[in-house]
């Protein structure tokens, strides 16, 4: 049996640390019964996701996720919460249908987990046969506008979805009494 040394031990603890704020951040945005607590939560998400990708030698799209998602997005469904109404959960118990389709929704959500993780150790992964490069913003770049252009246009339309979301959030505005 052999043993890592203690350099290989920081970088798992490290990637531990990082997996673990992207999975806390998930669950405090998906769990959190109010707004502000679910946009904190998918802020944190996205730092974890920032990290996993610096994490993989990809410093410019960890710049980018933070950028994008934690200054733009969330920050555009903050002001989005600020400018609509309040409204408070109600405290109490839930009703029978919100507790089934909660049930529900956690046996698919597992389902879907368990055949993935299946799936990520049972399955031959070729490899990709592309060729390693320095990640140069000009590279990418060009990657971006030929390659990868489908999903850079269908990023582009996740984050007008977004800033739609927040804006209409924001329409309603205050109530007058």
């Amino acid at each position: 049996m052999s043993t890592l040394p203690l350099s290989e031990y920081v970088v798992l603890g490290i990637f531990g640390l990082i997996v673990a704020t992207t999975v806390a951040g998930a669950l405090i945005a998906v769990l959190s019964r109010r707004m502000i607590r679910g946009v904190a939560g998918l802020a944190l998400c996205s730092l974890g996701l920032a990290g996993l990708y610096y994490f993989l030698n990809s410093p410019f799209l960890a710049l980018m996720e933070v950028l994008i998602y934690i200054g733009a997005v969330c920050v555009t469904i903050v002001f989005g919460i600020m400018l609509s109404e309040t409204d408070e959960p109600e405290a109490g118990e839930k009703p029978a249908r919100e507790r089934w389709w909660t049930a529900l929704s956690a046996l698919v959500s597992a389902a879907i987990f368990w055949g993935l993780c299946h799936l990520a150790l049972h399955s031959a992964w070729p490899s990709a046969g592309v060729q390693a490069t320095n990640g140069s913003v000009r590279e990418i770049g060009v990657a971006l506008l030929t390659t990868y252009s489908l999903p850079f246009e269908l990023i582009s339309l996740v984050l007008l979805v977004a800033i739609l979301g927040a804006l209409t959030l924001a329409r309603g505005g205050r109530t007058k009494s």
